[in-house]
């Protein structure tokens, strides 16, 4: 166990305290001093003034006997070491230990908990809080500050520390034919690539028609070098119409025979992958060449810088559209929290889930902050502490004390008159 530390220094909360603390206790004494006034003043008196010295007898006990109770609980009453007393310097370990119990079995319990949150309505406050834009606007800015921190704390040897050392190697041991071919096989089924085969095939009519001398002077040099020029020009003029048209067919046909064949080579990659040991092999080591090549983690680790940057640059902007957006996503967020009552309800089950996971499996550990820290408290100073925080309402037991016993006195002497 950690050596025994002395509580935090007084605060102007603490001195306050203080004052008020000393008032309280000038009362107590104060009714005190008069019962033992009015006792004096009262004795040998015969007659109603015999009532009021009873009375004032009895006060006297009575706060003297709640003065020893209250005191008793921080220090030795008149620094007597009477046993049972100064219980909080002495006793503070025990007085630790049971506010754990205390919590653990009134506050931190699962049901418990679950019924507060219930009962907070955590969902629909949310809502509330978000759809005002100013509060929409502060979480996106607290949050794109901490992305921001982030990001430029993360060097670029530490990227390519990791692409090179991790993530290429464990990619390049992985097995990936077979994932890979079930990917494909439902991007097929999907046509998912239908989009990717429409904007090459209209790139490639864009780019073909509008670099035709291009295209016909890469033809001509693969011409024989006994072929006429004349003949050339006119060759290639009509390959490269006839490619054009071509790609053209191929773009506005969807069940054109070159898209049915392409289909059916996915397909047919997408079976072998699975199930072709051979396919699967030199999917494998295509795989590690491609990995192996220097290039690629170069590319990976460009790549990661541009995004840093060009998102750090976004972030760091107030007017940019990306936080912008974030503002308006949050407050159509807490607007639909307001409206859809069964999403509220969902999501306050998962909070209470969430805060009943965390009590079942930390509460114990919650907790254990309370003994941790009581156990180091030097006793003596952990008594004052705690009877600066709740002294000045104990002072009203002294108070009591001394106006009960002078009450009970009185009716006991009555009584004993009576009888």
């Amino acid at each position: 166990m950690s050596a025994v530390t002395a509580v935090a220094l007084e605060t102007p909360a603490d001195a306050e305290r203080r004052r008020g603390l000393r008032q309280m206790r000038a009362v107590a004494l104060g009714l005190l001093v008069l019962a033992a006034v009015v006792y004096a003043a009262t004795d040998d008196r015969t007659g109603a003034w015999a009532y009021v010295h009873a009375a004032a007898e009895a006060s006297m006990v009575g706060a003297i006997a709640d003065w020893f109770a209250v005191t008793a609980l921080f220090r030795h009453p008149l620094g007597l070491p009477i046993p049972h007393t100064a219980l909080v310097p002495t006793r503070k370990n025990l007085l630790a230990r049971s506010l754990r119990d205390f919590f653990d079995e009134n506050f931190l319990t699962e049901s418990i908990v679950r019924d507060r949150v219930a009962a907070a309505q955590v969902s629909r406050r949310l809502g509330g809080w978000l759809v005002d834009g100013e509060h929409s606007k502060r979480v996106v800015d607290e949050s794109t500050r901490m992305l921001g921190r982030l990001l430029a704390g993360v060097r670029d040897d530490d990227v390519t520390a990791f692409v090179n050392d991790e993530m290429l190697p464990r990619l390049a041991d992985e097995p990936l034919s077979e994932v890979t071919g079930r990917l494909l096989q439902e991007v097929v089924a999907e046509q998912a690539h239908v989009g990717l085969v429409d904007l090459t095939l209209v790139e490639a009519h864009r780019w073909l028609t509008a670099n035709a001398e291009t295209v016909r002077t890469i033809l001509r040099q693969r011409a024989p070098w006994w072929s006429p020029e004349w003949v050339d020009g006119l060759v290639t003029q009509r390959i490269h119409v006839e490619l054009v048209n071509w790609v053209a067919e191929i773009r506005d046909d969807a069940r054109h025979p070159a898209r049915l064949a392409l289909d059916q080579l996915l397909r047919d990659l997408a079976r072998d992958l699975q199930n072709d040991s051979n396919t699967m092999a030199r999917a494998e080591r295509l795989k590690r060449r491609l990995l192996g090549t220097p290039q690629v983690a170069t590319t990976v680790t460009s790549l990661w810088q541009a995004a840093r940057r060009a998102l750090v640059v976004a972030l760091d902007d107030p007017t940019s559209a990306v936080r912008q957006r974030g503002v308006n996503a949050l407050a159509a967020f807490g607007q639909r929290l307001l409206a859809d009552e069964a999403l509220r309800v969902r999501l306050d089950g998962y909070a209470a889930d969430a805060a009943a996971y965390i009590v079942g499996t930390y509460g114990t550990e919650m907790t254990t902050v309370i003994t941790e820290t009581i156990e180091r408290w030097d006793g003596n100073e952990a008594a004052r502490r705690i009877e600066l925080h709740v002294g000045r309402d104990l002072q009203f037991i002294r108070i009591n004390g001394t106006l009960v016993g002078g009450a009970a006195g009185l009716v006991i002497y009555a009584l004993a008159k009576l009888v």
